[in-house]
């Protein structure tokens, strides 16, 4: 058996394809999991945890029935889904992680983040990232009526697209810097992160000796899940 890691589901009701995808992955390999670990942007958006829609409902059925099979079931908020609270994880089961979090992975201490704070060099991210976890700005937006904060969940949307457009590539990639300082402050050679959709491994050194940072992939068309095990981790596709 394997500890499995994914990242950027980018899940919404609006993707049929995706939706598919998802609820194949939940009922078919991960109830075969050691744990699952799903390490930010599991929605596309996540507008508080009293959003009753039977979209959202359908996401988090899945999400409960893995819990309700003993198999642990962790989940590190993103920057599309900062908002998990308690409400989230009496729904789910799940454990909220913070972010970021040191796990002991057969034997290897791991450093798990989201990895959009390691984007050091997207100043504007950064600026946003800061404003959006206040708690006064989730104080003021949870106050809201569900429809206007969906709502509003569509105008930031856009203008993350906007950005995303205008921003060049390396600028939005993590900063090697930024990664080697986070590990080297938790004392790990071992990083797993998400958020950049740039899915592989590398090799790096930190405090001159081998470490490793693990890229976890987005979903689309097909998923990509990371397999850990006392051999090693390897990624690897997920189709239906």
């Amino acid at each position: 058996m394997s500890t499995l890691f994914i990242s950027d589901l980018h899940l919404d009701a609006n993707l049929p394809e995706l939706t598919e995808l998802f609820v194949h992955f939940m009922r078919e390999q991960a109830p075969t999991a050691d744990a699952l670990y799903i390490l930010g942007d599991l929605f596309e958006a996540w507008v508080g945890d009293d959003d009753d829609r039977e979209s959202t409902q359908l996401f988090i059925n899945e999400l409960r029935a893995l819990s309700d099979k003993g198999i642990p079931l962790y989940i590190m908020s993103g920057n599309r889904d900062f908002l998990f609270s308690a409400g989230f994880v009496k729904r789910t089961g799940c454990q909220l992680l913070n972010d970021p979090t040191i796990i002991d992975l057969y034997g290897m201490p791991t450093l798990l983040m989201h990895g959009d704070s390691l984007c050091t060099d997207d100043v504007q991210h950064q600026e946003s990232r800061s404003m959006l976890r206040s708690d006064n700005w989730k104080s003021r937006f949870l106050s809201q009526p569900l429809k206007e904060r969906i709502q509003q969940a569509k105008e930031y949307r856009s203008m993350s697209r906007k950005h995303l457009k205008d921003t060049p590539e390396a600028i939005m990639d993590v900063n090697t810097d930024a990664v080697v300082a986070a590990m080297q402050q938790h004392d790990v050679l071992q990083l797993i992160h998400g958020h950049t959709h740039r899915p592989h491994i590398h090799p790096l050194m930190v405090n001159g000796k081998d470490a490793k940072r693990i890229v976890l992939g987005d979903w689309g068309n097909t998923g990509s899940v990371l397999h850990c095990n006392k051999i090693g981790c390897e990624l690897k596709p997920y189709s239906v």
